[in-house]
């Protein structure tokens, strides 16, 4: 029974050290399938990406107004990014949302009409609403404590701007201008011309080389009228297919490109905007992969990155993950003859014996030793105090033999 047990015993320490040392080797194996665009070779790294303000600098003014296009101007953005419709009237402005509800005061100036969508409403009605109240109360990316009173008065006072305005900001600063153009619900008056109804503003107020036109709709008649537009596309195609369509850009989100097909579509001069990213090391990353410009948030922000925050070569980080397993193992290893070494009460060295006998392992054999030395206890009576009648009880006292 005793071997059995003893052979249990080993058995399952046998097991539990294998799948530790198992686990172990597998997370040291872990870096070598670790990719990243940031391990690249000495002097490869190409330019920053350029940044597009999403919406303007929608973290310090709100999105979508004329302040917003200005600051993200000021923060040093190459390009204005933003959305289109078109109002009942005939008149393009920027709105996101398909209603008013979020970004205005549609509730207290139309409370029957906030279900309504944004472009059945005429150009005066929707000047007569307020673009800046709802950021300073939601305060969206909590960065409105960080601006400036005159900032915030600025921002209370935003309307819903024109496609017209923001094309002026646009020329003035002469940015780029990306932009999506929803089209109008049926029954809407310009639901079959309001393509050709924004380009015509477009043509008439800033160079057409400016704008990255991303509409998908008549885009070989939209070509056709106006060759020195930069043909965008949101989705991604076979080279030929972007070759034929004129398509000179991608817009895409971040996580559907890798640095291979960013690196295939530059070869034939297609560049790649990827969007939204605001997280430095996020953009640092697009930037290793290679894209050329980047949709932002946080324009203010990532304008002041000025080298990647992690690269190194790949001989640089194989030397690092070879140190840190070589230190870890040392360490581990180093732990297990310290425990080995304690539960067998050995000293480190010849001076170290009094210093160990006081410890808390000598403690337990001590008090080991107590309960051994008191199961050796036998009871016997005492003699001397035998009682001489039978009938007088008798306590027995503890000896030690």
């Amino acid at each position: 029974m005793t071997v059995y047990l003893f052979l249990w015993h080993l058995v399952r320490q046998v097991a539990v050290l294998g799948l530790f040392l198992s686990v172990l080797f597998s997370l040291y194996l872990v870096p070598l399938g670790m990719y990243s665009p940031c391990i690249k070779e000495a002097g490869t790294l190409g330019p920053a990406p350029t940044l597009i303000g999403h919406r303007g600098a929608p973290m310090l003014a709100p999105e979508n107004t004329v302040m917003s296009f200005e600051k993200a101007v000021e923060a040093g953005g190459e390009g204005l990014e933003t959305d289109v419709t078109i109002s009942f009237d005939g008149v393009p402005f920027l709105m996101h949302d398909s209603t008013l509800k979020r970004t205005t005061n549609i509730a207290e100036v139309f409370p029957n009409r906030t279900h309504l969508d944004a472009s059945m409403f005429t150009w005066t009605e929707l000047q007569q609403l307020n673009a800046g109240d709802w950021f300073l109360s939601r305060d969206p990316f909590g960065t409105v404590s960080s601006l400036s009173a005159a900032d915030r008065s600025q921002a209370q006072n935003q309307s819903i701007p024109s496609l017209v305005q923001f094309l002026e900001v646009a020329a003035r600063s002469g940015r780029l201008v990306l932009f999506d153009l929803r089209r109008p619900p049926l029954g809407h008056p310009y639901s079959l011309s309001y393509i050709n109804t924004t380009l015509q503003v477009v043509q008439a107020h800033i160079n057409s080389s400016q704008v990255l036109w991303l509409p998908s709709e008549d885009r070989d008649q939209v070509q056709a009228v106006d060759p020195h537009l930069q043909q965008t596309s949101g989705e991604k195609a076979s080279i030929q297919e972007l070759t034929d369509g004129h398509i000179t850009r991608l817009n895409l989100h971040y996580s559907t490109m890798s640095q291979q097909q960013i690196r295939k579509y530059q070869s034939v001069n297609i560049s790649t905007n990827l969007y939204v990213i605001s997280q430095p090391w996020l953009y640092t990353l697009a930037w290793c992969a290679g894209a050329q410009s980047v949709t932002t948030n946080s324009i203010h922000i990532l304008s002041n990155i000025n080298k990647p925050l992690f690269l190194m070569t790949p001989e640089e980080y194989s030397l690092m993950w070879i140190l840190t397993d070589v230190v870890s193992a040392f360490l581990i290893t180093a732990i297990f003859i310290f425990h080995w070494w304690r539960e067998r009460g050995l000293p480190f060295w010849s001076g170290s014996r009094q210093t160990h006998e006081n410890g808390p392992y000598s403690k337990f054999r001590t008090e080991l030793s107590d309960v051994w030395s008191i199961s050796s206890v036998t009871v016997r009576p005492d003699l001397r105090s035998m009682p001489t009648s039978p009938s007088t009880p008798h306590l027995p006292t503890i000896t030690e033999e």
